[in-house]
């Protein structure tokens, strides 16, 4: 089982970790864990409020679509390491596996609250 560990810009919000299947969605974890990432669009990428920056185990997640990437563009400071959170599903579960995902400061964000 494949751990996520969510650390946030906000220095408020605290580090946390999450346990991850095969098929599980970023966005997702966060929301039912109680962490909140604004999300305006339901998950069908055609916003950016859910951007986040997958610092290690990109490669078990879902490959980047072309739509994401228009989205990304939109988003407040991309970097290479951007993804949307909903578009995030993790593909390939390895034995002590971790992904870090670092959420932005969303202050500046208006989006959905959960």
């Amino acid at each position: 089982m494949a751990i996520v560990r969510f650390k946030f810009e906000d220095k408020e919000i605290p580090t946390q970790e999450v346990k991850a299947m095969v098929g599980d969605n970023i966005l997702d974890l966060a929301e039912d864990n109680g962490m909140h990432v604004n999300s305006n669009c339901g998950m069908v990428c055609a916003c950016s409020t859910c951007h986040v920056y997958i610092e290690t185990g990109e490669e078990v997640l879902t490959e980047i679509s072309d739509q994401e990437e228009d989205f990304i563009d939109r988003a407040i400071n991309p970097r290479i390491e951007s993804r949307l959170s909903c578009q995030c599903n993790l593909v390939v579960d390895k034995e002590d596996l971790i992904i870090e995902v670092r959420v932005p400061d969303q202050s500046g964000i208006i989006g959905h609250e959960h």
